[in-house]
């Protein structure tokens, strides 16, 4: 009698198991880097498919537009950027053999360490903006300047919202 209780929590037991074993792991947003499948919105990934990469090549130029700035003390991307870096996404999707690396800035007001972290927020921002569009990991870096290197010298709003950026840097 009581093998036979044992022998059914085993079972069960033993079903969880197999069940948690074949479970999901949920999966990420960043989908695979060949574009093949993933949670892509469709910018930008299905003009790459198909194509090879000197087409690509020919028909994707660097966006002009290297910087990006963001609200008081916020690493949230405005909405007027989504194209800048949508077209920065294409770009370094086409040219799988260049690597960027995305330097964050404050403005002065802040510690200096607070500043440190919330240009790397920043930077970070963009380069999950710039995987979910399909970019290799692999081809960004991050650097965060915080507050040193201002853009723009002065103590005015203005000047401030200059120094919130995140600026592209290409190798």
């Amino acid at each position: 009698m009581q093998f036979k209780t044992y022998a059914k929590t085993l079972a069960v037991a033993l079903s969880l198991a197999v069940v948690a074993g074949c479970s999901s792991s949920g999966g990420t947003q960043e989908g695979n880097m060949d574009g093949t499948s993933g949670n892509m919105s469709g910018q930008g990934m299905t003009s790459g498919q198909g194509a090879n990469g000197s087409q690509m090549n020919a028909n994707q130029q660097r966006p002009s537009v290297d910087t990006i700035y963001f609200a008081f003390d916020s690493d949230e991307i405005r909405p007027e950027f989504e194209s800048v870096l949508r077209g920065h996404a294409q770009y370094l999707m086409a040219n799988p053999n260049v690597n960027v690396t995305l330097e964050g800035y404050a403005d002065e007001r802040g510690t200096r360490e607070y500043n440190l972290g919330l240009g790397e927020r920043r930077a970070q921002s963009v380069e999950q903006y710039l995987t979910v569009q399909g970019v290799s990991p692999s081809q960004i870096s991050i650097v965060s300047y915080g507050e040193e290197r201002p853009a723009v010298q002065g103590h005015t709003e203005e000047a401030y919202a200059k120094n919130r950026r995140v600026v592209f840097d290409y190798k």
